[in-house]
């Protein structure tokens, strides 16, 4: 029997889709609003926050400005170095074997988040994902050079390019309608993983639909029989 995939290379989201860095996010969040006098979000409230560069995010859902955004992300970013970026992070069910399955079926595959690429390289390292990867891609660490979805899904595109990756039938895993949006940029098809942080009217425009890594593995990898 030989696997193979219908796909020529694997983008992946990070947060909500791959790890759930939730839990410190949350903390850091109401370390940061608080110095700013503003309320702490509650855990529902996160869907607001994960996903999204959180420049735009501290502009989108408190009114922030954009200067006083900028100075927001510096300061959130610095609790984040002294915290450790995978400090409570897990990943979700199964991701992580699916990823070195599909790398072990010689699937090239590359992270296209719009979390810092720093913090991203952290987390593909504290989870042992790395080497699984041909390449790593994140926004730049000021999330406006480098931070739109479909930029970022671009630069990954890109990058997988130079390695000589066959790049003609990409497809992006993510959890927000700004994956899919980024993805549409591109004609990158998105397959919408329920498990994130995502109302259930953001996977409008996705290919597929999957509730958890079981349905995914099915969508990514075909067993075929000699």
């Amino acid at each position: 029997m030989t696997i193979r995939s219908p796909w020529t290379c694997i983008l992946w989201d990070v947060d909500g889709t791959v790890v759930d860095a939730s839990e410190g996010i949350l903390r850091r969040l109401t370390i940061a609003l608080t110095h700013f006098g503003l309320p702490a979000p509650t855990r529902e409230e996160l869907v607001h926050w994960i996903g999204p560069p959180l420049y735009d995010s501290f502009q989108a859902n408190v009114g922030m400005t954009g200067a006083r955004a900028s100075e927001a992300v510096a300061y959130y970013r610095e609790i984040g170095k002294k915290d450790g970026y995978a400090t409570g992070a897990r990943l979700y069910p199964g991701v992580g074997e699916l990823i070195a399955e599909l790398d072990a079926a010689g699937v090239p595959q590359a992270t296209a988040s719009s979390k810092p690429e720093n913090q991203v390289r952290v987390l593909m390292d504290h989870f042992a994902l790395a080497p699984h990867l041909r390449v790593i891609v994140g926004a730049t660490p000021d999330e406006k050079t480098l931070a739109t979805k479909a930029d970022i899904v671009a630069e990954a595109l890109r990058q997988l390019r130079e390695k000589g990756v066959d790049t003609s039938r990409p497809v992006l895993i993510g959890d927000r309608h700004h994956d899919i949006e980024g993805g549409a940029a591109h004609d990158v098809p998105v397959i919408f993983v329920r498990w994130g942080f995502s109302w259930p009217h953001e996977s409008e425009g996705a290919q597929a639909i999957v509730d958890d890594a079981a349905q995914l593995r099915a969508l990514l990898l075909i067993e075929d029989d000699e």
